[in-house]
């Protein structure tokens, strides 16, 4: 790929401001071209756009169109800043009257030099708020769309459209499907701004020809007539990427604008002390319908506050992943330890899952067209979540379920992701109709006032998570009746539980989650469900109390109808080496889940 650095503005407010200025504070600009005067921290505006694309595993060359009235003064910056002089091209004017058009630059460039590769055009006078974007992820998203691409941001306060070029963009598929060269306010709602930032595919290039033969004149071959004209008239794909920051072309500003400019974006730049980011993640159960959520079932799960997982995110110079002292032990106090902990937890804690989702956000950022800026960070977790009885995820469903499959190889449904984001006590519908048109399910909130007392048995060295799944899933693909016919049975026992909770029938919801679990035993078998998850059932079951897998297995949740009993039960289980505990549901709309910023 190419770069081409447009800097052949002439006679600017600018400059004029500044050769008449009276405070005598900007005398040693006088003279001095725009791009090459003091950006962010006194670094010359240039110098940040040479260093932002000085990489030779992004562009092959880089050159630098100017005119002959400044050109000595860029030969000279050239040879300060290991820019090779010989791609420094002077458009041969010298005066705003036979300028060529920005367009006609960049078409100076490309034929002067016989380029045909992909291009990409920046402004070099162009003042950017964010000194750190990643150039990189901008050539990512170019690459990965069928058309050109103009980088755009959204609209600072104060900022008017009428002294922008405007995008409206389908948020879908990323494509621009207006531009609008400094439109007044009442033809669009828009407030993203075009930039003159733009990557041009090599086979496109021959439409700079076309369009400086329509139009002759220098003040009519701006890039905001260009995309007008490309987008709008001749409708080619032209899609769009915003950059998490501002941007001020200053050859179109006096020097009060442009010391306001300097000033704001500069106060961006200051460093402070960074605040931690702190969010918290509830566990869940799986209350009715599970695992039908992978077989386009019904399911019901509730979020509950005994577990939680939490994440901690400081900013920092390099990106760290911490590892978790308890869950990914890197230090052992002898080898006998070591053997013992891996044998009984593995060696997969939740590192992993913080690397894949980091891997899968840039990846996804990358996709949607939202670049990211290159400020690093540490993340650290922790859970009192007990191992392999569920795994904790901070983001979002579909999200979570993509870094857990796609990723990682982890058997997961949407039902958990889903419960985790809405939380509390949620109804799921994941009909293959539903799951098809629009890539989710219906999720209904459920009132969880006056819920009855649940219970959660677990074991303490469980099998792993996963395992349950067995085969069933291919066995529903390859359409066994035994399988289809039960996943239809899931979803009928979940719109009854429906029934029972807003009846607030426990009777009546204690029988059908009994009737969930048999139903799964009956497709899973005894050998796939395991002694320790069948056991702890079977001890429900003795004091009278409804029981279910909640998750993939190594726990059961149970519903107590005879509270009497609670106290006789509790003790059996954990005579028999279960941990027990009782239930206490998360109600959102009770408590606010996500912790507050530390000052």
């Amino acid at each position: 790929m190419i770069c081409i650095l447009l800097v052949a503005g002439h006679g600017t407010l600018l400059e004029t401001q500044i050769k008449y200025d009276a405070t005598g504070l900007y005398g040693h600009l006088a003279g001095v071209p725009k791009a090459l005067l003091p950006g962010i921290g006194g670094k010359k505006v240039l110098d940040f756009w040479w260093e932002t694309v000085n990489t030779r595993q992004l562009f092959t060359e880089v050159y630098l169109v100017t005119n002959a009235d400044k050109y000595k003064h860029f030969e000279r910056w050239a040879t300060a800043n290991d820019f090779p002089v010989e791609n420094v091209i002077n458009d041969g004017s010298t005066t705003l009257d036979d300028r060529l058009g920005a367009v006609a630059d960049l078409q100076l460039a490309i034929r002067s030099r016989r380029l045909q590769d992909d291009i990409m055009v920046i402004a070099g006078d162009m003042l950017c708020a964010d000194q750190n974007f990643d150039i990189a992820q901008v050539i990512r998203f170019f690459r990965s769309k069928p058309g050109e691409l103009a980088i755009y941001y959204e609209l600072e306060e104060g900022e008017k459209a009428s002294s922008r070029g405007i995008v409206e963009v389908c948020p879908d598929t990323h494509r621009i499907n207006r531009f609008l060269e400094k439109p007044e306010e009442e033809l669009t709602d828009s407030e993203l701004a075009s930039v003159v930032f733009y990557c041009l595919q090599g086979s496109s290039l021959c439409y700079l020809s076309e369009f400086l033969s329509l139009n002759p004149q220098a003040q009519d071959r701006s890039f905001g007539h260009f995309w007008e004209w490309l987008i709008n008239k001749k409708q080619l794909p032209v899609f769009g990427m915003k950059l998490p920051t501002g941007f001020q072309l200053i050859g179109q500003v006096g020097l009060s604008d442009y010391t306001k400019w300097l000033t704001h974006y500069s106060a961006k730049q200051v460093d402070q002390p960074a605040r931690p980011i702190i969010r918290r993640s509830y566990a869940r159960v799986g209350l009715m319908g599970n695992p039908s959520d992978g077989f386009n079932g019904k399911t019901i799960a509730m979020s509950i506050s005994n577990f939680w997982a939490e994440v901690t995110l400081v900013e920092s110079e390099t990106l760290v992943l911490l590892p978790h002292p308890l869950n990914d032990p890197t230090e052992f106090g002898s080898l006998q330890d070591l053997f013992c902990i891996s044998r009984k937890e593995g060696y997969l804690g939740g590192l992993r899952l913080l690397q894949a989702t980091c891997k899968k956000f840039y990846q996804f950022c990358s996709n949607d067209g939202i670049a990211l800026t290159k400020q690093n960070f540490t993340l650290k977790y922790d859970t009192n979540i007990p191992r392999q009885v569920d795994l904790p995820k901070p983001v979002r469903a579909n999200f979570i379920l993509n870094v857990e499959t796609d990723e990682l190889s982890i058997t997961a449904g949407l039902q958990d992701r889903v419960v985790q984001v809405y939380e509390g006590l949620v109804y799921m519908d994941f009909s293959k109709q539903l799951m098809e048109e629009r890539g989710y399910g219906e999720y209904i909130p459920m009132d969880m006032s006056d819920l009855p007392t649940f219970w959660l048995a677990y074991l303490s060295d469980p099998s792993d998570s996963g395992r349950i799944h067995s085969n069933v899933r291919q066995r529903w693909l390859s359409g066994e009746p035994l399988v289809v016919e039960a996943m239809k049975s899931f979803a009928q026992l979940t719109d009854e539980a429906r029934a029972a909770l807003e009846g607030k029938d426990w009777p009546l919801l204690a029988q059908l989650m009994d009737r969930n679990f048999e139903l799964r035993r009956s497709v899973y078998t005894d050998e796939c469900l395991g002694p320790g998850n069948l056991r702890m059932v079977q001890l429900a079951k003795q004091f009278g109390a409804a029981a279910k897998l909640p998750g993939s297995g190594g726990a059961v949740l149970g519903l107590s109808v005879d509270q009497q009993r609670m106290v006789e039960m509790r003790q059996a289980f954990q005579e028999a080496g279960f941990v027990f505990c009782v239930i206490v549901p998360h109600n959102p709309s009770a408590s606010h889940h996500d912790l507050p910023r530390v000052p």
